[in-house]
């Protein structure tokens, strides 16, 4: 094995040193404690699925699934979200369950890269699905416990942007006469935020201008409430009116969590998890260059494992908040114990003692330790017992 190889890591995967473990166990406890205060229950899945089933309604491109034979032959796919494990439990194990169900997830997923551009190919969720509630207020709590979680993390400021698959979807349908290519191409402009690309495209369809108009205006349906009145003068069907309804029942009940202030509407939004059927949210902070958050309405995921429930949650992603929160390198709460031959029987003893006290103690022979000024450097204190030792503060 070559030098360079062997200290190489497969395309997309990250060491997670101390520190950054640290702070992101601390945010995966912050947000864990919110989402418990919500009633919500706490599960996890296998890290392998069967491509069969997991893997081909997970909405994750196939190239990006990290497959693998067993030993039997089945095609197996490392989980690459969680949404779809879920929905697999909850349709087989839980179906018998009171519902609806809350749950929530801590854990890895797995997406693979095609090229190193600093995207991770696997990374850590945590998030929540609200199983079995139709209503406006399942949308609602999901979208408020989702602020709740990320301010009880320490973050501040963010914005949560909320959008409706089902406005747009309708919108194309009846302006390009189900032209199913055309309405992907769109999409995907739209998805990936490009909007010189979309006008462009628009302006290349050869469409009588009312058409166009429309297709153009939709790029202004973004802001706050005030883009109620502009989608309902816009739609074109009852589909629309409806969606639009639903965001303003959204927007009524996020007032009464008081969470308002972080939510910007904008009725371009798209996701690349194609089981969305209704409300989608995304979220941002400021210094962050990616997606934070996400999720939204699935309704048709479900009834792919034969349960006719609807469903509704978010996903955070732990290693971005973490960014986001932009914490600098805090001291060392360890404690070192520092004996010789004649002192480690007394070092046990008094390391034991600083534990029950809630320390985290280093026990450690000085003949051992190569430069004593910088192994005490980042300590929070010393106790040198070869010395006649030194109290901790």
């Amino acid at each position: 094995m070559g030098k360079r190889l062997m200290f190489e890591k497969p395309l997309g995967m990250r060491d997670t040193l101390p520190f950054f473990y640290n702070q992101k166990k601390r945010a995966r406890n912050q947000l864990s404690e919110a989402i418990l205060s919500y009633g919500y229950s706490f599960m996890d899945t296998p890290l392998l699925e069967y491509h069969e089933t997991v893997g081909r309604v997970s909405a994750t491109l196939d190239q990006q699934l990290f497959k693998l034979l067993d030993q039997q032959g089945h095609s197996l796919v490392l989980r690459p979200d969680m949404t779809a494990p879920i929905a697999r439990v909850a349709a087989s194990q839980l179906k018998n369950a009171e519902f609806p169900l809350r749950l929530a997830y801590d854990g890895p997923v797995f997406r693979a890269q095609q090229a190193e551009g600093g995207k991770p190919a696997q990374f850590e969720q945590v998030g929540t699905e609200l199983i079995g509630d139709h209503s406006s207020y399942a949308d609602a709590e999901v979208i408020a416990l989702l602020v709740e979680s990320l301010k009880q993390a320490g973050l501040e400021d963010f914005v949560i942007t909320v959008g409706h698959i089902g406005y747009v979807k309708s919108f194309f349908s009846d302006v390009l006469k189900d032209d199913e290519t055309t309405m992907d191409e769109l999409l995907n402009y739209l998805y990936r935020k490009n909007y010189v690309g979309y006008r462009e495209a628009v302006k290349e369809l050869s469409l009588p201008k009312e058409a166009e108009d429309s297709l153009l205006q939709l790029l202004h349906l973004r802001g706050g409430e005030e883009i109620f009145g502009m989608s309902k003068s816009l739609a074109r069907n009852q589909s629309c009116i409806l969606a639009v309804n639903e965001l303003k029942q959204l927007y009524k009940l996020l007032k009464q969590y008081g969470v308002a202030q972080y939510i910007h509407f904008d009725l371009n939004l798209i996701s690349h998890m194609n089981y969305y059927t209704g409300i989608l949210f995304e979220g941002y902070a400021p210094n962050l260059g990616a997606l934070l958050c996400n999720g939204g309405r699935y309704d048709q995921l479900l009834p792919t494992f034969q349960l006719n429930a609807s469903a509704t949650g978010f996903a955070i992603r732990v290693e971005r908040l973490v960014e986001a929160l932009q914490k600098h390198e805090e001291k060392d709460t360890r404690v070192a114990v520092l004996v010789d031959e004649d002192t480690h029987g007394q070092g046990i003893q008094k390391a034991k003692e600083l534990r029950q006290q809630g320390y985290q103690v280093l026990l450690q022979h000085v003949d051992q330790i190569p430069n004593l000024q910088a192994f005490q450097q980042h300590l929070q204190k010393t106790i040198n017992l070869t010395t006649g030792g030194e109290s901790v503060e």
